[in-house]
């Protein structure tokens, strides 16, 4: 059991190494709302999360009374209209803001996450170096985005944390670990210091230090599947 404040009966089905989880996992925090967690295996998926989401059967799936809400954007928004009183707002109130916010957390998804995969996956010197190359531009963008979003604020979403922080935030520990292994620096305080600075205060907060893993335990896990991918390669 996770949280404080009673929301009715309330489930979130997650796997603790997924990023898009993670930012679901903050927001219940951040709202203080209680709720059971069920780790699936993504290997073995469970008839509840099969039958909560038939369309992608992925996680996270946040299920209130019953009825499950899937893909985490929308679950965030979710939880920001099921309960506007509770802790701070995940999106601004003026529409302009909530349809700027809502641009910039599926930018996070649609085009920075598409393109740091690659560098994810790389398990060689040259494919880091040409992912990396291939992904700074999208950083760049967001250092954009930040400046224009936090308008001199902590973070995107100003004094708060709002959805674009937690879009982004949740790779966070991700980003480090892959920068160590493949010996880059993705959000480098000389080219990006606004992002930089941002992702100290971002994993400062309590609500993200209580629910983000280890960066050692994402390690271990990271560099199985990098074994996995290295063994495929080999045998083909």
């Amino acid at each position: 059991m996770a949280g404080g404040e009673e929301a009715g009966e309330l489930q979130l089905l997650g796997a603790w190494m997924s990023p898009w989880v993670i930012r679901v996992k903050v927001a219940l925090q951040m709202k203080g709302l209680s709720y059971e967690y069920i780790e699936e295996d993504l290997q073995r998926k469970s008839d509840l999360l099969l039958r909560s989401n038939p369309v992608h059967k992925k996680v996270p799936v946040l299920i209130h009374d019953g009825r499950p809400v899937c893909e985490s954007l929308v679950v965030l928004e979710y939880v920001d209209e099921a309960w506007p009183g509770t802790g701070p707002p995940l999106l601004p109130a003026d529409p302009y803001d909530r349809s700027t916010a809502r641009f910039w957390a599926t930018y996070v998804n649609d085009t920075f996450f598409q393109s740091w995969r690659a560098l994810f996956r790389s398990t060689t010197a040259e494919q880091r170096a040409e992912a990396f190359k291939n992904v700074v531009p999208q950083v760049h963008t967001l250092e954009i985005a930040f400046r224009e979003c936090s308008k001199g604020k902590d973070f995107f979403g100003g004094d708060d944390v709002g959805i674009v922080d937690l879009a982004l935030g949740s790779f966070l520990v991700w980003i480090r670990v892959v920068d160590e292994l493949a010996g880059t620096n993705l959000l480098d305080g000389e080219n990006f210091p606004g992002l930089a600075a941002w992702s100290e205060r971002f994993l400062a907060v309590d609500a993200v230090a209580e629910v983000m893993p280890e960066a050692g335990r994402i390690m271990e896990h990271y560099k199985g599947f990098l074994a996995k991918l290295a063994a495929l390669a080999g045998s083909s």
